[in-house]
Order: structure tokens, then sequence, then C-alpha cells
């Protein structure tokens, strides 16, 4: 995932830190902006893998830091609920002039009803998202009603959020009492994805509730059961991003996808600092990543799970097409792979005395599901040897390898 670091200015001049998030095929649309919680960071889980997921769509996002969080400047205790909204129609209008007027607003918790608000501010929002967000933005006192009542005698009071301190004014509780939220979600007059999870803790479910039976259609509502509220499971974070990139195709019309282009069978990309890839094979977009276990994010198959699968899948089409020209009752093939380097003395193959050499293993089980009789499941078996794939991959082969534009082939055999 292609990422740029910027900044902009807000309203007063500070300088916000931002990461716009490009999909891989740099043609990015629509653009979205994303609010993270209150006291957050744009490279927060939730920010991260939300992003991820919709760049994968072809999304472009730019996550940000509000003023005084994260790498913005400015003094956060001077901040508040309209300071916040007043950031995101400012990112709106650096993005407007960057690149192109964002479509959508995504925002997390107090971030989401940020979000609500800005859309009604920003003309070319056509579809907002609030997670886990409170239905009125004065929800937000519960974390620091022990000092409230120093807060409104002394003017400002130390507070204690998610471990780290912050010094909250006054004007802080103010502001969030004169938001009028009711007249704004019922006027909002823009497709609302209300996403929120039963198990939720800190914002309860209740104010996704209240969201959803304010706001005017087009409205939709999507539990996020399971999850926490600060979607601090990636899976958690990059399903939901996975559903608003397929919510909001129902609002706004997107261009024709351009697809990586090659002048050979497939085309693959990586780009960023991780190990999800973008393959283009003929018509089909895949995604490949690494497990975990090896640093991976797990987006897609592994490279030698695809790999089997190719195996499999021409397995599986071999057997099916003799059969069918045998016209035998093969209803159902299932093919079960596993790939595994082995030793050649232990597997009595080749070299005895060279006990640390090692040699490819594909092992494929055959389920064939049909009524077929002995003789058959026999040539069947045999047949599956002869698929392309397994030829191809058992055969001497060349490897011709260079750089794009040069003139010289590095041929290996």
């Amino acid at each position: 995932m292609p990422t740029e670091k910027v900044t902009f200015a807000n309203k007063k001049g500070y300088q916000l830190s931002a990461k716009i998030d490009m999909p891989l095929k740099k043609n990015p649309f629509p653009f979205v902006i994303f609010a993270h919680v209150f006291t957050g960071n744009k490279n927060l889980v939730a920010s991260k893998h939300i992003s991820r997921a919709l760049t994968m769509n072809g999304f472009g996002v730019m996550r940000f830091d509000f003023t005084g969080l994260g790498e913005s400047e400015g003094d956060f205790s001077d901040t508040n609920f309209s300071s916040n909204v007043e950031d995101l129609e400012a990112a709106a209008a650096f993005i407007t002039e960057k690149y192109m007027a964002p479509s959508v607003l995504v925002g997390h918790s107090l971030g989401g009803a940020a979000a609500i608000f800005a859309a009604a501010r920003i003309e070319s929002i056509k579809a907002v998202v609030s997670i886990a967000a409170p239905s009125y933005p004065e929800h937000v006192t519960h974390l620091i009603d022990d000092q409230r009542e120093e807060i409104e005698k002394n003017g400002c009071a130390q507070v204690n959020i998610g471990g780290r301190k912050f010094t909250i004014k006054k004007q802080f509780l103010d502001d969030l009492e004169s938001q009028e939220h009711v007249p704004v979600i019922k006027n909002l007059g823009k497709a609302i994805l209300v996403m929120h999870a039963p198990q939720d803790r800190i914002v309860e479910i209740d104010n996704a509730s209240n969201i959803y039976k304010l706001a005017k259609h087009p409205k939709s509502f999507v539990t996020l059961d399971g999850a926490d509220h600060m979607l601090s499971n990636k899976d958690d974070a990059f399903y939901a991003g996975n559903v608003i990139a397929s919510w909001v195709k129902r609002y706004i019309e997107f261009p024709v996808i351009e697809k990586l282009e090659t002048d050979k069978q497939v085309v693959v990309r990586l780009e960023g600092d991780d190990f999800t890839t973008e393959i283009q094979a003929g018509d089909h977009s895949i995604i490949a990543d690494e497990p975990i276990s090896f640093g991976g994010n797990n987006f897609g198959a592994s490279p030698y799970e695809l790999l089997n699968a190719s195996l499999g899948a021409c397995t599986a089409m071999t057997l099916k097409m003799y059969a069918r020209r045998k016209k035998w009752d093969l209803q159902d093939v299932l093919i079960h792979l596993s790939y595994d380097k082995v030793n050649k003395y232990e597997e009595h193959l080749a070299d005895p005395e060279n006990v640390s050499s090692r040699i490819d293993r594909f092992e494929r089980e055959i389920e064939l599901i049909g009524d077929l009789d002995d003789d058959q499941k026999k040539r069947l078996l045999e047949i599956a040897n002869k698929c392309p794939v397994h030829r191809t991959i058992s055969s001497p082969s060349i490897f011709a390898t260079r750089l794009k534009g040069a003139e010289d082939w590095h041929i290996e055999s």
C-alpha cells in the first residue's frame, strides 16, 4: 500500500500530520477521510487496517492526527469537538486541492460523531460512516467524570485516558454541551452507515440505535459482533473496512476499474513495507500474502499455497474433463495438497549418501465422488499425474529474467 506523509494547515494555522494511503493501482477512487478516536492518532490498529481494506478496494484514504495529537501541531487542551470538525473541513479542502474532492467520511468513536457533523458541512461528501460512535458528542465526558468537578471549579484538570495524561479545560466541556446533535443527524441528507459492537463497554450500543433512529434513509446498520471499542483486533478493523467498501458502492458511481497491465500473462506488484501483494492474472485480481507467523498480514494465500492451489485446480479440471469425455459418473472432485522439502535419502529417491540434500515433495490426496468402479478410479489416479501443471512442475524449466527495459535476459535452467 503506497503511503505518503503530508502536512496541511488547519483553521488556526497549525500543521496537521497526515498519511495518504493509495491503492496499488495508483488511480484512487473515491477518497475517504478517516477521523480517529478521542485522544487517539492516525496510526492506531483501526485506522491502519480499515485504511488498508479500503485501499485494497481501490479507495484513497487520508488519515490524520487532530490538533495537538500524534505528530500534529497545537495544544490538545485548547481543542474541542468544534475544532475537530474544523480539522475535518481543513482535511477535505487539502484533499480537494491535492487529489480530488473526498466523497466519504469515516469516523471512529468521537471521531464518528465529528464525521457526521463535518459531513453536513462538506458538500462533496456523499456518504458517512460512524464506527462505535456516541449518538451525542457530550457522551465522551463519562471518561472524565472523576475530574469533572475539578475542571468546573479550576477551569482545567489532568485526566488519565487510556494510560496517558491529558489536560482538559472547561471550554472543552462547554463546547460539547453546546452541540445540537439531533437536527444534524435528522437533516444530514446523506447516506449513513452505523457500525457498532454489542459488546462495546466504552460507548454502549444504544448510541448506535439512537443514531440510526434519528437518521433518514438511506441508512444502514452493521453489527461488529465480538469487537471491542477500539477495534484492537486487526481482523475486526479489516472486516469493517471491507464492509464499508462494499456499502459505499451503493451510493457513489464508480468509474471502470483500471487493472494492472502487462504484455505478459500475469503481473504482480508489491509496494510498502509488508508482504501484501496484488496479482492481476488475465481478468482476475488476486491478493497474496505471508502468514502472520512469517511477518505478513495473512490477507491472502502465501506463494506456496498458490502453487499448491494451481496444482490442485489443474488436477481437478483434468480429471473432470477426462471423466466427462468418458461419460463416467464423476460428480465431485476434492484435491487435498501440501508441500514440504524432504530429505532425499529418507525418501529413497536419489543420492543416498548425501543425507542433507533436500527435494521438493508435493502430497496430493484425491477424493473422487460418484458411481465409479475400481478400474475407473485407478485410471483417474493415472490421469492426475498427467495434468499440465503437474508436468510443468516435474519437468526441467528455463527461467529468463531481466530488468524492465533492459535488453539482455539472465537465463537459468
